[in-house]
């Protein structure tokens, strides 16, 4: 197979123009950086600085090539840079790359997202995935009449204040259990399950009106934690008993398990639903959306109001379009799967042969997975916490050295794609086997 990946300098390591830039940051940013997992604190040293990338391949300042394994967190499901997306955004760019009026664009990609989902009667394209879960908390607010939400441990559903509590992602990575700023009666309708734990949820639904129940259908900021079998189908029994709307956050998992997202994998329609990341194509984008009835209580139809400069941006849209339509190829979820369980295989071999199979929990679902240095098994963010956050750190700093780039963060799923070659996934083979061989080294 032709690979579209740069071919690799042999020279070793070096950081020194990534090390200039990280101070310069230091100096503009917080931390150094724009958003906190990728300031490298859970795991040591300094984060290199992206050059460029191509395929499955990030290039640094320094000219370090690495196998990327985390994919902007999770929209470069076709690899960087993939020529069809490239020439849309190109073509847009040259009409024109915001007007803040409508397009044409706009009801092209809703089409197509309702092609892929079509619990999605109606939606609202947003910037981000924060937007998406913010919004999509207020209107599920405003149709029922009720305050209280329910979300489930380590379940990130972007940084706005009512959800940023028990959230993972960034905030488990820098051991906060929630985040100062945020005032308490903001978070005081915000109430938590654990994750596959449908007696306490079914308990607190009962015991409480809830407006909504929201959750990753299976969980990316915790690592990645697949859902009980019966648990998203008792879940959305017990919402509906309740008189609560189910949303699926699906920024991450949709269009990645499969082209419906967790809801067509797990055969369950939510009341609601947000997407993001793989739906921009790498441009920033998402979406919420759901029952019309819903959707129709938002201005200029009904009381509930939201607003964007940027949402429906035509760049965006037509990066938008352009990978979807890829992803609508035949044969394309099956290669990535392939491609997936031969990385998950190869992975476990290697710590098998290192003496390691014990002391691992692989978890993956489709193309995103993460490797918990704990005996497992890990099924909630109770179970998470139990890795061993420190070898996890030296793990990723041997794998960088070997040329491969995993999350910077014990609790963070990687993602796989579809230009991880037969020479791509050679490479990740011997920095693997390499790794493990320095953990037993130390």
């Amino acid at each position: 197979m032709k690979t579209d990946a740069i071919k690799k300098p042999k020279k070793p390591r070096t950081t020194r123009r990534s090390t200039a830039a990280f101070q310069q940051a230091s100096k503009l940013f917080p931390g150094g950086v724009n958003s906190p997992v990728r300031s490298w604190k859970s795991v040591g040293g300094e984060p290199f600085f992206v050059m460029e990338a191509k395929g499955a391949e990030l290039i640094d300042l320094d000219g370090n090539h690495y196998v990327d394994f985390i994919g902007s967190w999770g929209p470069m499901i076709l690899g960087h840079c993939p020529s069809k997306v490239v020439a849309a955004v190109r073509k847009q760019a040259l009409k024109g790359s915001s007007f803040g009026a409508p397009t044409e664009l706009e009801s092209r990609l809703a089409l197509k997202v309702q092609s892929f989902f079509p619990s999605m009667e109606k939606m609202r394209f947003v910037s981000s995935g924060t937007e998406a879960c913010m919004h999509v908390l207020r209107v599920a607010r405003g149709f029922t009449g009720r305050e209280k939400i329910l979300k489930f441990d380590g379940c990130y559903h972007g940084a706005s204040d009512p959800v940023l509590v028990k959230a993972g992602s960034g905030v488990a990575t820098l051991g906060l259990p929630d985040s100062a700023g945020v005032p308490a009666a903001s978070a005081s309708n915000t109430l938590t399950a654990e994750f596959n734990n449908l007696e306490q949820a079914r308990a607190i639904l009962s015991s409480n009106e809830i407006a909504a129940v929201i959750l990753e259908p299976v969980v990316g900021n915790a690592g990645a934690i697949a859902p009980k079998p019966g648990f998203l189908e008792g879940l959305a029994a017990a919402a509906k008993a309740a008189g609560a709307l189910l949303i699926f956050d699906e920024v991450m998992t949709g269009f990645r398990l499969s082209r419906g997202g967790a809801q067509e994998k797990y055969g369950i329609k939510p009341d609601l639903t947000t997407l993001g990341k793989i739906l921009g194509g790498g441009l920033p984008c998402a979406a919420y959306g759901g029952r019309a009835e819903i959707m129709d209580k938002i201005a200029p139809l009904g009381p509930v109001y939201q607003a964007g400069t940027l949402s429906g941006n035509p760049l965006a849209m037509a990066a938008g379009l352009a990978t979807l339509e890829a992803l609508n190829e035949k044969g394309f979820y099956a290669s990535l799967e392939k491609i997936s369980a031969e990385i998950e295989a190869l992975i476990r071999a290697e710590a098998k042969s290192a003496g390691w199979a014990d002391r691992i929990c692989l978890n993956r679902t489709g193309s995103m997975f993460t490797l918990f240095f704990c005996a497992g098994p890990v099924n909630s963010y109770t179970d998470a916490k139990l890795a061993d956050a420190k070898i996890y750190a030296r793990f990723f700093r041997a794998l960088l050295e070997g040329g491969v780039y995993f999350p910077p963060s014990q609790y963070e799923a990687a993602f796989i794609n579809v230009k991880m070659d037969r020479k791509i996934i050679k490479r990740v083979r011997q920095a693997v086997a390499a790794a493990f061989a320095t953990l037993n080294a130390e």
